[in-house]
This record gives structure tokens, C-alpha cells and sequence, in this order.
């Protein structure tokens, strides 16, 4: 009883292993199996329909001539292009034992009672055909015919091509309007739902990495974390932290956003997509969202991986803003499923959006949240010491010499990006080739500075002794105002020699300020007018040469009443919006009295100035014609032109400053 309970268990576990093995999966079901049944029954038919599938018998000539004479022969096919001759006998001949070999059966299983019965090849066509004739002469009856036989197999591909068209080109818009991915119907038809992004990953050669990041420490230490986030994602998960979605590089042009996304491809090992906003943007509806969610699936099945969004204002801007008509937005509907994919009910992880714009005051404030771009990293424009590690790292290609002062030529480019250092480096270089020099020297970086600043100098520019003398006058009056003001930027040099489109140009040495006092934008806009009141004290007439000199100084004296609250009348109050969500208003931000106020106390400022400069150069006015007949003789004075003129500056600037408090602090 025991022993039959066992064999019982036994056999039930077997049955049970039996059922839960997997049983074996049949061939999917592949409707091309249909189209290439159909094709190849089509083309069946017309090779193999017809006579063509009769089988003949071998004979020869002599043969022939026989079944002739005997009056066994009906019909008599001579194929010219082949030599050949096709013999079909009479039904009282198929009936005699010598032709029973004729009426042998084809592959369906089907006697040949119709013909032809035998075939032979002849030497001489005419010879043959000068036999027919005689046994006809003779009184033999028999049908004669002759045919020319074409290639059966190009007929039919040609008869069938139409055909074979339309189906190949049917198969292939079943096969791209059947999703697969780019998540929409008809997304993926010619795949311009499919997303544009490049994929780098660890089989993709990119040799720029955070040594080739000169300056942006802040920047530099906030995206390496990013990228250690996917590199050991458990050091920060232990503690119950969770990896941030996004990081959105925001900074003006130039700075090196696009650089350290290069930079975090070349050092992450995980799978990273490039791409920019306006590759999102399509003539075609519904392509952007169908693109935007191609790229996130591509991204999910490669997790951890990041995506580089370039310019993403592109796609990012606020929704109903720019929707005058009413009508349905595609790039809306572009952002709306960027939002949902970056933070919704199907939230993707391990995937970090990385984006850069230098227009974050336009995007939607939906896209600004945390929880889709958690970290807004600002790139701003290098200092003193950022700009001579930028220098170091594009200077390493150069051929320089050896004496090249690299504090120097930090000190000579205030206010320059990341891409200006880079083309100064640049320029210098073709500037030293095109004199014929073996190594790139100071000189050349300042001419590449005053190119660049500047435009190219039009020494064959035809201007009248009297327009010259004009620009003389103009440019020592911005000289001599700015040499006598206290916060006004330090000159450096003075030409009169036209350079892009400006007849003559002063070089100023601007002093990097973080904030910006009252008398300090006075200063600097009584010297920008000093160029029109010199010409106004010397020839009592103004010109149009100062357009660049007055747009500057209506755009400062504007700031100062409307957006820095630096005005009295109108008092701490300011009418700039940040978020730049005032451009797309129709209204302005205060009522008509107010832009009255406005315009009465820019006019008030700029006239202010202006009058101010004019005193000064009256009192200096002897000094303002030396300096003038200066530039007619050498066109280009520098700093110590101005210093044998007028003296020494009585005022210090802030790196002298800087530097005396250094010395003393060394003498203690």
C-alpha cells in the first residue's frame, strides 16, 4: 500500500514537471510568407503558363525529313533567333507506336495532345527552308510559321514591375505606420517621428573632458556630481537620497555651456544623447511630442543615461504667450509631453535631462520646477583668474613666444566669453602668419583684440582733411573726459583710423565691478558724450558721428530711471520684469503720466552730462587741439601720449588699488 501511495506521488510529480515545462513556441506567423506566395504564383503563371509547360522530344533532321515524307507532320514552327525548329505531329500520327514517346506527360501529369511534339536544331536556316518549299512543291500538306522568340523572364519582370512596385512600397508604409517606437500613428513614416539625438557612449571616441573646462569651478563641480550620481548611484541612495532629474544650464552665449555637456559625454560611462531644441520642431503635427517620447524610450532602455537638451528655449517657452490666434500650438504640444515624460505618471529613472539656454527668462515656469530641473547651474562670464586658466588651455596649441605675459592678456580682455578668449587665440595666430612671423607675440594678441573689438582697420577708406580733422576732435574729446573723471574706464588707446563701420574708435580698459554706484554711470556717460561736446566747442557744429555714443548713453540714463530705481523723481521703483513675461504684453507696466516722468528724466540726464562734459573740455581746451593735431600726425596714440598732454591720471584705478593694499600687506 505504501509502495503504491509512492509510485502514486512519483507519477503525479512527473505529470506536473511534464505540465510546467514550457511547451514549444511555433514559428510566428509572418505576412510576408503571403507576399512571396502571391509573387511567386504570379510569376509561375506566366513563365511556366500555356505551351510553355508542354514537353518536346529530342530529334534530328533526318528524322525529320521521315516524319515528312510519311505525311505525319501538321505544323512546322521555325524559331529564327534560336536556329531552332518546334514539329507538331497530325492525331493520326500520335496513334502509330514509332511516336508514342511524343505524347509523354508533363510534371502536372497532363499527355501533350496539342503540341509541338519535337524539337531539332538546323545548321543553315536557308537550306532548311529550301527543303520545306520542295516538299510543298510536292504536294505534302503541312502548316508553316515562322516566330521570333524573346527572353520570357525580362517580359515577365517587366509586365510585373508596376506590380512589384506597388506591393514593396505598400509593405514598407505598413511597416513604418505600425508604431514601433516613435509613438504616434504615422510618426515613423520616412521616420520623421523618430528622435534626431546623437548617442554617445562608451564605444564613441570624445576626447573633450573637465581638464579641457578652463574656470567655471561652481559649474564644473555641480555637473561632475551629476555624473558620479550615475557612476556610483548608491552612494547617495544609501542614505535615502534620490538622484536629481535635471540640471539646467543657464548663462550668456559663450560662457561654455554647450563645452561642459561635451565634457560630461567624454568622462560619464553611461550612454549619453545630444541633441538641440529646434531638432524637436517639425512642419508636421504631433512630430515634436512623437520625437520627445522616441528619445525618452531610447533613453530608458539605455538606463542610467543622460540627455543634453541644447537651447531648449527653442521648445521651452512659455505656453499662451506667443499663441495670438487661438489656434492649437505644435511647439506647446512639444513641451507638454517634455513635461510629462520628465515628470509624470510614467516617470523614467536613472535618466538625468540635462538642458542649456541662454534664455531662462522665457521659459515656462512648469519646466522650472523642481522635480524636473532640480539644479539651475549658472555659467556666468570668466574673471581675472578664469580667463587666464581659458588662456592657458587655448593657447596650448599656439606656437607662442616665450616671454608671452599671460596675466597680461587677461587683464586686456574684460567682459570676454569663453568663445571670445578662443578666437582671440585664433586670430592672433593668422595675424602673426600673415606677417610672416614664427611665433605669436603680445603685439598680436592686441591686434587681435582691436579686430575683434573693433573690425578691420580700411586704411584706403576715402575721407575728406576736413572729416578727418572732425574725427580728430571727436575722439580727443572721449579721451580727455574720461582721462579727468574719477570712475570713468581708464583709457588705453586713441585711433582715427575707420575700423568696421565706426570712423574712429577709444579703447577703454573697463574695471570689473559687481555692483554699479550712482556716479559711476554719470561718470561713464559725461564720457561718452565728450566726443559730440568737443565738436560742438570747436567747430560750434554736431555731427551724426556720435549715434553709437548716444544710443549708449539713452540706454544707461533709461536703466537708471526705469529699471535700477536711481532716480529721484520717480524714487525706488523699477519696471523690469525678470521672467520676461512683459514682452509679450501689448500694455506697458505704468500709466502715460509716468512715461512722461520717464522721458523728462532721461532727457534731464543725458543734457546734465552733456553740459558737464562741455565745461570740461573748455577748461582744458588748449590741451584738447594738442591732442587733436596728435592724432592727425600719428592716427593711433596710446596711455603715454595722454600722460606727456595732460599728466599723470589723479586718479587710481582699483586692481593699483588692489595691488598697493598687496604691498603693504607684505611690508607688515
Amino acid at each position: 500500500m505504501g509502495r503504491r501511495n509512492q509510485h502514486s506521488n512519483c507519477f503525479k510529480l512527473l505529470i506536473k514537471t511534464m505540465k510546467e515545462e514550457k511547451k514549444p513556441t511555433p514559428p510566428k506567423f509572418n505576412i510576408y510568407w503571403i507576399y512571396g506566395a502571391v509573387i511567386f504564383v504570379l510569376l509561375g503563371l506566366s513563365l511556366f503558363g500555356g505551351n510553355d509547360w508542354q514537353t518536346m522530344q529530342k530529334t534530328n533532321i533526318s528524322n525529320f525529313e521521315q516524319f515528312l515524307n510519311a505525311g505525319d507532320v501538321s505544323e512546322v514552327i521555325v524559331i529564327r533567333n534560336k536556329s531552332s525548329v518546334r514539329v507538331t505531329l497530325t492525331p493520326e500520327a500520335l496513334n502509330k507506336t514509332e511516336h508514342q514517346n511524343a505524347k509523354s506527360k508533363n510534371i502536372l501529369g497532363q499527355e501533350n495532345s496539342q503540341g509541338p511534339h519535337y524539337q531539332f536544331e538546323v545548321g543553315s536556316l536557308e537550306l532548311f527552308e529550301e527543303k520545306l518549299e520542295k516538299a510543298r512543291s510536292e504536294g505534302i500538306p503541312f502548316r508553316l510559321e515562322f516566330i521570333t522568340i524573346e527572353n520570357r523572364w525580362l517580359d515577365t519582370l517587366i509586365g510585373f514591375l508596376p506590380i512589384i512596385i506597388i506591393i514593396g512600397v505598400w509593405i514598407f508604409l505598413m511597416r513604418r505606420m505600425s508604431g514601433g517606437g516613435a509613438g504616434g500613428p504615422g510618426g515613423q513614416i520616412f521616420n520623421i517621428g523618430k528622435s534626431k539625438a546623437k548617442l554617445f557612449d562608451k564605444n564613441t571616441d570624445v576626447k573633450v573632458t573637465f581638464k579641457d573646462v578652463a574656470g567655471l569651478e561652481g559649474a564644473k563641480e555641480e555637473i561632475q556630481e551629476i555624473v558620479d550620481f550615475l557612476k556610483n548611484p548608491q552612494k547617495y541612495t544609501v542614505l535615502g537620497g534620490k538622484i536629481p532629474k535635471g540640471a539646467l544650464l543657464v548663462g550668456s552665449p559663450g560662457t561654455g555651456k554647450t563645452l561642459l555637456a561635451k565634457a560630461v559625454a567624454g568622462e560619464a560611462k553611461v550612454p549619453f544623447f545630444s541633441l538641440a531644441g529646434s531638432d524637436f520642431v517639425e512642419m508636421f503635427v504631433g512630430v515634436g511630442a512623437s520625437r520627445v517620447r522616441d528619445l525618452f524610450k531610447q533613453a530608458k532602455d539605455k538606463s542610467p543615461s543622460i540627455i543634453f537638451i541644447d537651447e531648449i528655449d527653442a521648445i521651452g517657452r512659455a505656453r499662451g504667450k506667443s499663441n495670438i490666434t487661438g489656434s492649437n500650438d505644435e511647439r506647446e504640444n512639444t513641451l507638454n509631453q517634455l513635461l510629462t515624460e520628465m515628470d509624470g505618471f510614467g516617470t523614467n529613472t536613472n535618466v538625468i535631462v540635462i538642458a542649456a539656454t541662454n534664455r531662462a527668462d522665457v521659459l515656462d515656469k512648469a519646466l522650472m520646477r523642481a522635480g524636473r530641473f532640480d539644479r539651475q547651474i549658472y555659467v556666468d562670464l570668466p574673471d581675472l583668474n578664469e580667463r587666464k586658466e581659458i588662456f592657458k588651455v587655448h593657447l596650448k596649441p599656439l606656437k607662442t613666444i616665450k616671454t608671452l605675459d599671460v596675466d597680461f592678456l587677461a587683464k586686456q580682455t574684460p567682459g570676454f566669453s569663453g568663445a571670445d578668449i578662443a578666437n582671440v587665440c585664433n586670430e592672433s595666430a593668422l595675424i602673426a602668419a600673415r606677417k610672416n612671423k614664427k611665433s605669436v607675440g603680445k603685439q598680436d594678441f592686441l591686434d587681435a583684440v582691436d579686430r575683434i573689438v573693433g573690425g578691420l582697420e580700411k586704411k584706403n577708406k576715402i575721407i575728406t582733411p576736413e572729416e578727418k580733422e572732425t574725427i580728430a576732435y571727436h575722439e580727443a574729446g572721449h579721451a580727455i573726459v574720461s582721462w579727468l573723471l574719477e570712475h570713468a574706464a581708464p583709457l588705453v588707446k586713441v585711433t582715427i583710423v575707420p575700423r568696421g563701420q565706426s570712423l574712429g574708435a577709444a579703447w577703454y580698459l573697463p574695471e570689473e565691478r559687481q555692483i554699479v554706484r550712482t556716479e559711476q554711470m554719470l561718470d561713464e556717460m559725461c564720457a561718452a558724450l565728450g566726443g559730440r561736446a568737443a565738436e560742438k566747442i570747436i567747430f560750434n557744429k554736431i555731427s551724426t558721428g556720435a549715434l553709437s555714443d548716444l544710443e549708449k548713453v539713452t540706454r544707461q540714463a533709461k536703466a537708471m530711471v526705469s529699471i535700477y530705481g536711481l532716480n529721484d523723481a520717480l524714487g525706488n521703483i523699477t519696471y523690469y520684469d525678470s521672467s520676461g513675461q512683459t514682452d509679450y504684453n501689448f500694455s506697458k507696466p505704468y500709466s502715460e503720466q509716468t512715461a512722461q516722468v520717464i522721458d523728462k528724466e532721461i532727457s534731464k540726464i543725458i543734457e546734465k552730462q552733456y553740459e558737464r562734459a562741455i565745461d570740461l573740455l573748455k577748461n582744458s581746451q588748449e590741451k584738447l587741439k594738442q591732442l587733436a593735431d596728435r592724432l592727425l600726425e600719428k592716427e593711433v596714440i596710446f596711455k603715454d601720449d595722454l600722460e606727456n598732454i595732460l599728466g599723470k591720471r589723479p586718479y587710481k584705478t582699483n586692481n593699483e588699488k588692489i595691488e598697493e593694499a598687496k604691498a603693504l600687506k607684505q611690508k607688515k
